[in-house]
């Protein structure tokens, strides 16, 4: 072993160990670079799956997108608008990236929506209802069979490009399910023969003040009560009517009208006109 070209002269020498140094140095720097570029990746984003999936965790009766595209991302809007958090789902995570600035502090899992540690992740045994809305049938299917059985009392609503997959879906345990093609069409004709009842809905989605038609359930322990002692009247909300537990509806119901468990009011309101119903009948079981 010795130099390939000699070096005589001490300052020759000296030179030569330093650039060997200096080399061996630059290369440990190149190694340790790439490693911690690709190491710290990894760590960053195990660390914010973690940090999300504690936040996920402290939800109660949320909701699950499965599909954040364009479906997916109009449900989160209308869940965000009306005040009910919600967890969205895709394999693609540039479609949370790109959409922060309209769903600030979003909740969002990346991964198959159809796999079952990717759903108890989303707190799927505390959740009250799950969309499967990504746009291929086959994975909304497994979604919903998925999702059936880790949690069978879960409310699932779901979307259908093939309407001869809407009976498949409402089989394996899908509770609703939505094709595009026959509510596009059912719309375009109530623009056609109701035009000024499509204009009213529209604007009423529109508005900032997010008025909805909303469902209130009549909580357990409520005691039998007529409208009129009810005193259902704010600014906030109106009453518009009643669907008993036989399925039978009472429209704009009467004052002596009765209210009990099994009841779901149905009313025109905002967010907080609908918190201040639930609370309304809350008080009354005490």
């Amino acid at each position: 072993y010795g130099e390939i070209v000699p070096l005589p002269a001490l300052s020759d020498r000296v030179f030569a160990g330093f650039i060997a140094i200096s080399g061996a140095g630059a290369l440990t720097f190149l190694f340790t670079s790439l490693s911690v570029f690709f190491l710290e990746k990894d760590l960053d984003h195990s660390l914010r799956r973690r940090r999300m999936e504690k936040r996920i965790q402290k939800l109660r009766q949320h909701f699950i997108i499965c599909g954040f595209g364009r479906v997916g991302r109009s449900v989160g809007g209308e869940l965000q608008n009306t005040g009910r958090h919600f967890v969205a789902i895709d394999t693609e995570e540039a479609r949370f990236e790109d959409n922060l600035d309209k769903f600030p502090g979003l909740l969002c899992l990346q991964g198959d929506a159809s796999d079952d540690d990717l759903l108890e992740a989303a707190d799927i045994l505390d959740a009250r209802g799950l969309f499967a809305v990504t746009g291929d049938d086959s994975r909304n299917l497994m979604i919903i069979i998925t999702a059936r059985q880790l949690n069978p009392d879960l409310r699932i609503v779901a979307r259908a490009q093939e309407a001869r997959n809407v009976e498949k879906m409402r089989k394996v345990g899908a509770d609703a399910v939505i094709s595009p093609d026959f509510t596009g069409g059912i719309r375009l004709a109530s623009a056609m023969v109701r035009p000024h009842v499509v204009s009213f809905l529209d604007e009423m989605v529109r508005s900032d003040k997010n008025v909805r038609l909303e469902e209130v359930h009549v909580p357990a322990g409520f005691p039998a009560t007529r409208v009129g002692d009810l005193r259902l009247r704010s600014p906030d909300y109106i009453l518009l009517a009643l669907r008993e537990e036989d399925g039978s509806w009472v429209f704009n119901p009467r004052v002596d009208e009765v209210v009990s468990v099994g009841t779901t009011i149905i009313a025109l309101a905002n967010p907080s006109g609908r918190a201040q119903l639930k609370a309304h009948l809350i008080e009354r079981i005490a």
